[in-house]
């Protein structure tokens, strides 16, 4: 649909589109959308809202919200070329935005428009380009909320209250014809500011200290501090008006007179352009699949190893959420990782499902259900669900250890984490690394550069060299965590996360598989009371080896080594002293060594020689000797011990503490039931109830389906006819029956038929307390028996049974054009 006389507001502009044109405007603003518009003059309306201006401008890349700034400080409407020579200048700079960059500037300048009007921040054809006013009034200067431009008011808005004579006074120092009318000396005043030749004469008398004060001004902020008795060079220009008082101590330096003294731009550096990604280092893309794959498969073992230290009860969780202080040193340690490193694989673990709160009354964090199932996964199948789960979360690690808006210690896995930013610069972070060449890595700082010149609303400095605001911490994290999680390896981006990115997790899944190394099934037993692992073990060898040794260390083989506490526990485990042997006769590709054979069976030997049981709790032995040393011993002390019987003692703490407080005396008890038998304490054994995870905190609206702004564009459509719609004469009507009458099967015919033209009907209506209406609708949807349509009686979009409609009929022609 087409108009043949240019639009007055910015509704005409809308009303003027086409369907598709409308569509691309609701999905670029998804939040124009809820609830669906009555028509083109209230979608307009939201479209100027504060709120959603707001976000239309953080959404624009540098060079189409400089073009909006540019438009802010122009005469409304302004024309094109007034428009480019605000960005380009008016040549008086000797070509330096006139070579490559004015023609860049010429070249970007329509599609920055073009995303501009689709967005509806500029409306108008481009002898007349207008910008939203709600716009003109977040980017134009005014002493609270100064231009991003750097350029101050208008000479008219400066002098606005300004006395006759204090006019006639400047006129006068400027060598401009006196008049006594405040209009005609405001526009003989500007009318001198934008004539170059009288502007570049004043100035050619201009102290040489007066132009420095300019020079200071010219580019922002054009305010100035002034004493009561100004130095001859300030008191120069003010007198001629190059000056112009705020208040009894401010002055300014009017738009006109600055525009001139930077040849008419009204930024110092344009920036049409999006700054390239340099590349750091250019590396073997092979080297770098197979670097990232020896980390994926490393991130996949630290999950497993962290929760593995939880499974049977995590750490509590503090009063006010999260994870204390001191059981993040604990986790990090366990893990042998810095702090914030350790932040961050409990962060994952929880975004991915595999940990949450126990729901206890005494909550503590514990594996869930879901843990059980993704470690039956193969190794690529878990990193590509690690993977997965980190690129929508929304919790961002790196804020953990620094405050929240009210001086508030940040947890991890407490409150206060989400930054709903995080996801879109995760995936434009791995995007830019995506447009590089395999195996190329690239300048932080350039990519840092890049993502202010996309998003330059979304920090809160522009600074090539300043990296304080949210969104470039938020990428260089992104960049430690690829690393961390193996998405890149030497910096550069792995060929598995390009088909994760774009193929898919299956894709992702099937190219890393071929580079993890396959799982062994043996161990090498050494002398010294050590096993190595000269890769990755499978699941059984690597679980009961795990009960039977502690990890000593890590890296290319894993170093395990036995002690009688290490021992201790597989025995609690249920293994008797022949499992064992058995055991690591069975994995091992040498000898078990003697010593190791003597620990095992001189752990086994004391091993249940004392009992545990509740009392509060107690110990029994049918050495009485044993009792009688633990007695002696002045470390047991805490432990409230008191003979019952010769073969008995009994504690005033609970069976648990009891335990750990005789192990770390040196002896080997084990806890028994009621019954009398040896309790068996099996790893694994606490689950929390089964839980989701943690639903990503939306930046805003979620973008609308195709299907939905189909239906809002009609919505919006018949809203505009909802007043003059007239329907056609269906006949002669039955004796006091308005209603329209038609049968079933025709009533679905002409609903669906119209849901799909998108035009509007009139319909007999009979509601659920017998009321009978007449309504005008124009139906989106007919499923299930309903038909949901905008109703233009009601002036919104409601849902109907098609039982209760007692005919439809057909509207005028004219009104359905």
């Amino acid at each position: 649909m087409g108009m043949t006389t240019p639009p007055r507001t910015l509704a005409e502009a809308l009303r003027a589109r086409d369907d598709e044109s409308l569509a691309g405007l609701l999905r670029a603003r998804p939040d124009l959308l809820s609830p669906v518009p009555n028509d083109i003059t209230q979608l307009a309306t939201r479209a100027g809202t504060r709120a959603s201006v707001v976000r239309a401008l953080e959404h624009l890349d540098r060079f189409a919200l400089q073009t909006a700034e540019a438009l802010a400080v122009a005469p409304d409407p302004a024309p094109y070329d007034t428009l480019l020579g605000l960005l380009t200048g008016d040549g008086r700079d000797d070509g330096e935005l006139r070579g490559d960059a004015g023609a860049a500037i010429v070249d970007a300048l329509p599609g920055a428009l073009t995303t501009l009007r689709e967005q509806a921040l500029v409306w108008g054809e481009d002898e007349r380009l207008h910008l939203v006013r709600t716009a003109r009034e977040l980017l134009a200067p005014s002493p609270q909320h100064p231009s991003p431009t750097g350029l101050g008011p208008t000479v008219s808005e400066a002098t606005a209250g300004m006395s006759p004579g204090r006019l006639q006074e400047i006129l006068t120092a400027a060598g401009l014809p006196a008049t006594y009318d405040p209009v005609s000396a405001v526009g003989a005043l500007s009318a001198l500011f934008t004539d170059r030749v009288r502007m570049g004469e004043l100035l050619d008398t201009a102290p040489v200290e007066a132009l420095s004060v300019l020079d200071r001004l010219v580019w922002g902020p054009p305010y100035g501090e002034v004493t009561p008795n100004p130095t001859p060079p300030v008191k120069w220009l003010r007198d001629r008006g190059l000056l112009l008082p705020v208040s009894t101590r401010t002055v300014v330096l009017p738009r006109e007179a600055a525009l001139h003294l930077r040849a008419g731009r009204a930024h110092r550096v344009p920036e049409p352009l999006p700054p390239v990604v340099a590349a750091a280092a250019e590396r073997d893309p092979q080297a770098v699949d197979s670097a990232a794959a020896g980390q994926a498969f490393l991130s996949v073992s630290t999950v497993e190893e962290l929760l593995k230290s939880w499974n049977g009860g995590g750490p509590a969780i503090l009063r006010a959420g999260g994870l204390s202080v001191r059981e993040l040193k604990k986790t990090a340690t366990v893990l042998d990782v810095s702090e914030p490193v350790a932040a961050f694989w409990i962060e994952l673990a929880y975004a991915a499902g595999l940990l949450a709160s126990d729901g206890e009354t005494d909550e503590r964090y514990a594996p869930t259900p879901a843990y059980d199932d993704w470690t039956e996964l193969p190794a690529e199948d878990r990193w590509v669900r690690l993977a997965t789960a980190w690129l929508a979360a929304t919790r961002t690690p790196g804020l953990v250890g620094g405050q929240d808006a009210k001086g508030r210690a940040l947890s991890t896995l407490g409150p206060g984490l989400d930054r709903s930013a995080a996801p879109e610069i995760r995936h434009r972070v791995l995007a830019l690394l995506d447009a590089l060449a395999p195996g190329t890595a690239p300048e932080p700082e350039t990519l840092l550069a890049r993502l202010r010149w996309e998003r330059p609303l979304r920090g809160a400095s522009t600074s090539a060299g300043d990296t304080t605001d949210l969104r470039s911490r938020i990428a260089l994290w992104t960049l430690n965590e690829c690393e961390l999680l193996g998405i890149t390896g030497r910096g550069a981006l792995a060929s598995q996360t390009r088909a994760l990115l774009t193929a898919g997790p299956a894709e992702a899944a099937a190219g890393l598989a071929p580079l993890i190394p396959e799982p062994l099934d043996h161990v090498l037993l050494q002398a010294d009371l050590t096993a190595v692992a000269p890769g990755p073990l499978e699941r059984p060898l690597a679980d009961m080896l795990a009960a039977l040794a502690d990890i000593e260390s890590k890296g290319g083989a894993t170093v395990y080594r036995f002690t009688p506490g290490s021992v201790r526990r597989a025995l609690d485990a249920g293994q008797s002293a022949a499992d064992l042997h058995a055991f690591l006769a069975a994995h091992s590709r040498t000898p078990v060594p003697q010593p190791l054979s003597y620990l095992i069976d001189d752990v086994a030997r004391r091993h249940g020689h004392l009992r545990i049981g509740a009392a509060s709790s107690y110990v029994r032995c049918d050495d009485e000797a044993v009792l009688n040393e633990i007695l002696a011993d002045k470390r047991s002390a805490t432990l409230r011990l008191r003979r019952l019987a010769p073969t008995a003692l009994a504690a005033q703490i609970d069976p648990v503490s009891l335990l750990d407080g005789l192990r770390e005396l040196g002896y080997a008890p084990a806890a028994e039931s009621a019954d009398g038998d040896v309790l068996i304490t099996r790893a694994g054994a606490r689950r929390t109830p089964p839980r989701s995870a943690p639903e990503p905190v939306p930046e805003g609206p979620p973008l609308p389906e195709p299907a939905l702004l189909g239906a809002a564009v009609r919505a919006i459509r018949a809203g505009d006819t909802a007043a003059t719609v007239v329907h056609k004469d269906t006949g002669p009507a039955a004796p006091g029956d308005a209603l329209p009458r038609t049968t079933s099967a025709e009533t679905l015919v002409t609903v669906q038929a119209a849901a799909m033209t998108g035009s509007a009907i009139w319909i007999g209506y009979v509601n659920a307390e017998g009321a009978a209406s007449q309504r005008v609708i124009a139906p989106v949807r007919v499923e299930g028996g309903y038909v949901t349509a905008y109703d233009h009686t009601a002036d919104e979009v409601r849902t109907y049974p098609l039982h209760r409609i007692t005919g439809v009929a057909e509207l005028a022609d004219d009104q359905t054009a």
